[in-house]
Parts: C-alpha cells; sequence; structure tokens
C-alpha cells in the first residue's frame, strides 16, 4: 500500500474555495481527506468507495 504520506492527493478541478475533497489512490485502498485538514484522512477499500461514488451519482445524499 502507498503511504498516506506519500500519496499523490487530487481533488476536482471545480473546487475554487480551498475547502475541498481529496482523494488519492493508495494501490489497495483509497484515501479521503478535506483539504482544510489533511493530516486527517480516511482510509476505505475500493469497493466502498466505487458504492460511495455511485450513491452520489444515483443523488442518493442529495438530502443529507
Amino acid at each position: 500500500m502507498t503511504s498516506v504520506l506519500h500519496a499523490v492527493w487530487k481533488k476536482s478541478r471545480r473546487c475554487e474555495s480551498g475547502h475541498c475533497v481529496e482523494i488519492a489512490d493508495l494501490a489497495v485502498a483509497v484515501g479521503i481527506r478535506d483539504s482544510v485538514t489533511p493530516q486527517q484522512h480516511l482510509i476505505i477499500s475500493p469497493e466502498s468507495f466505487r458504492v460511495f461514488v455511485d450513491g452520489v451519482k444515483s443523488g442518493e445524499f442529495d438530502r443529507v
């Protein structure tokens, strides 16, 4: 697994405020963090990330 310290973190090109969600491919996992507090992060499985992204795309979280 790629170290979180050496990971390449990416954010949406649409994020202009500096308060952005960042994602890192850690080879066997996916890292997720807030750009404001990069020292705090979540590490989830690629499958869990796919399920989350599918939920976002389908509007599952629009009212949360």
